[in-house]
Parts: C-alpha cells; structure tokens; sequence
C-alpha cells in the first residue's frame, strides 16, 4: 500500500475502548488523521470529532480506499474474522487484545500479513504504563540479581455482572483470562520471557457469573517462578508487582493513572501526562536491610502510537508483533487446558 501523507486510520468501534484508549492519541499525533469510526447504533463519534465519518457498515470502511490502518477494537470473539477481512482489503491493522480466541487464528493472521505485506500490532497498552515501566527498568538494571520469584497482579472489585454482554456470555473470548489476562501474561512476557511449563487454576466466582472471573497462572523457567493472579472480588489492592531476586526484593502499585485520566475527560499531552502520585513510589529493599524509594516513570500510551508510525513509514517492526500475540495465545491455551485437566502443562 501507498503511505499517504498522514496514515488516515478507521476504528471499528467508538465504544469506551476508541472513545478513551485510541482515539484521543490518534488525534495527538501529527502522523495519523482519525478518518472516522463504525458505529452501529449510536452515532456519537462526529460529536466528539466534527468533520470525520461515522461509517454505516465494516464493508464500507474496508471500501475506502483512502484508510491505511484499521483498528480492530471490537469484542475478542470478532477479532479474527474483522482483522482477516481488513488485510484481505489491503489495510494495516492494530487489534485490541486479545489478539484471537486461539493459537490457530493468530498464526493464519500472521501468515496472511506476511503474503499481503501488511503489518499487524496487538494493543498491548499496560507496556507503557508507568508502574510496568518502573518495574521493568528495576529488572533491566540487575539491581535485584537474579530473580527468585515474582507476582503480578491485577485484581478489581466487580462482584456485579457487567453491562456488556460480549464480556458476560460464555463464547470464544469471553472470561477475565482474555480481558485482563493478556496484560499480565505479556508484561510478564517482557520481563521473563517464555516459560518452560505453566500450572493454571481458572474458576468463575461471583454470583450468577457463567464465565471465568479468578484465575492464578504460575509460569515455571528454570530457576524462577512467576505467579499471575487477577479476581474481579478483590475489595482491597494488594501491590501489584512484587519481585524478589538474590539481591533484593522490589514492591510496586499497580497505578498508572491514565485509565482514569481518559475516562474522566482529560486528554493526553503535557510534561505531567501519565505522572502517578507520589505516595504510590515502588520501593527497594536490599539484602543488608535497606530501603530506598524508586522514582516512578512516567507512563504514555502516545509512545506506542509513534511506534506504529515509526512501523509503518519506515518498515521497523511494529511495537507488538503478531509474535508477542501468538506467544499470549499460547500461554491462555496452555492455562485453559492446564486447569481442566489438573496438570502442568509442557510450552
């Protein structure tokens, strides 16, 4: 495809997702021109965004032929069909996560981009948070030395069903495992990489849930032990990373506040964008007793969008690959499997 000389992008949803997580840094970067969005009940995109299109329909879309890159921010169980149907149509795609509901789906994307020449990228967003920031360049620094075990979590407190179906019904993609599942398993991804096998205990909690809402994943390496938990029954926030090395031991907050900057209307930009409060620094502890508080870094979401067009105007890699979402598919296979049948599972 001919880059243009801004890459007009369409997404597929104006929901919460593409009114909070895509389209304000789409129209921050100079590099992209939000062209618009599907909407197939309500029409509140031009309210926000005067002058672009609410399109009637994913064929018309996918029929303009003046859009490069399609973002796919609709319920997991469309993703696949949506993302094919988009590189069929010669268009770049940014797939929320998770990527797919199976390995098999995630690699066929793959294979196709590459025959089409296109490039994908799952938006992967908790990398550039700031406590994952924070917790990865503790880790890069080999201050902890080698690390023993860690935990992360992410654990909200939603003992009510919620609103949205797709999210509710026992269909491909539903469950915590592929909502907040993939943001754990790929920061853990980052810091440790693949493991050698997992052990995953998947269960559904909360009153009249007929989908997974708990889940406990232990990724085993060599000679360190990741546990990944998340509950939507979880009324008081233990720290959301703890690791523990040789060297010493690191506790952080989950607390990146642009979630909640986005939902509340803020729009992102300025030195302070994606700053967390002070009281919520991680803390470093060493093997002779010390402790030392550890300057958060500031998170930007921004940063992946200039990523993608770094990508997609001079061939780099994208900032996600289909790779890093296949290995995520493999891990939620594996953890499904794992805790139906009661066993490790071998990756």
């Amino acid at each position: 495809m001919q880059l243009m000389s801004t890459i007009k992008t369409a997404l597929l949803s104006f929901g919460m997702s593409g009114r909070v997580f895509y389209a304000p840094f789409i129209s921050l970067h100079k590099g992209f021109e939000l062209a618009g969005a599907w909407e197939r009940s309500k029409k509140q995109i031009q309210e926000v965004y005067p002058g672009v299109r609410s399109y009637a329909s994913l064929e018309s879309v996918l029929a303009d032929d003046s859009i490069q890159l399609v973002v796919v921010n609709t319920p997991t169980g469309t993703h696949y069909e949506f993302t094919k149907a988009a590189l069929l149509a010669g268009k770049d795609v940014v797939v929320e996560k998770a990527f797919t509901t199976t390995v098999s789906e995630a690699l066929e994307l793959k294979a196709l981009a590459e025959k089409k020449g296109l490039k994908i990228s799952v938006y992967q967003n908790r990398r550039w948070d700031s406590d994952f920031k924070t917790v990865q360049k503790i880790k890069l620094s080999g201050v902890l030395g080698d690390i023993v075990d860690a935990t992360l979590r992410f654990e909200r407190y939603k003992p009510a069903l919620g609103a949205k179906q797709h999210k509710e019904t026992p269909l491909p993609g539903a469950g915590l495992l592929n909502d907040l599942g993939p943001h754990l398993i790929d920061q853990a991804l980052c810091l440790f990489g693949m493991p050698q096998s997992l052990y995953a205990d998947i269960r559904t909690t909360r009153e009249n849930s007929l989908v997974d809402d708990w889940f406990e994943l232990s990724l085993q390496y060599k000679n360190t032990r990741v546990q990944l938990r998340s509950s939507l029954l979880v009324c008081k926030q233990l720290p959301g990373f703890v690791l523990n090395g040789t060297r010493g031991s690191f506790v952080k907050s989950r607390a990146d506040v642009q979630e909640v900057n986005l939902l509340a209307g803020l729009l992102p930009g300025g030195t302070d964008w994606g700053t967390e409060p002070k009281e919520e620094t991680g803390i470093l502890y060493s093997g002779d007793g010390e402790m030392q508080t550890i300057k958060t870094e500031q998170g930007n979401y921004y940063d992946y969008y200039d990523s993608v067009f770094k990508a997609l105007t001079n061939n780099q890699p994208m900032p996600v690959t289909c790779d890093d979402g296949i290995h995520v598919m493999k891990i939620i296979e594996a953890a499904v499997k794992s805790s139906t049948e009661k066993r490790v599972i071998a990756l």
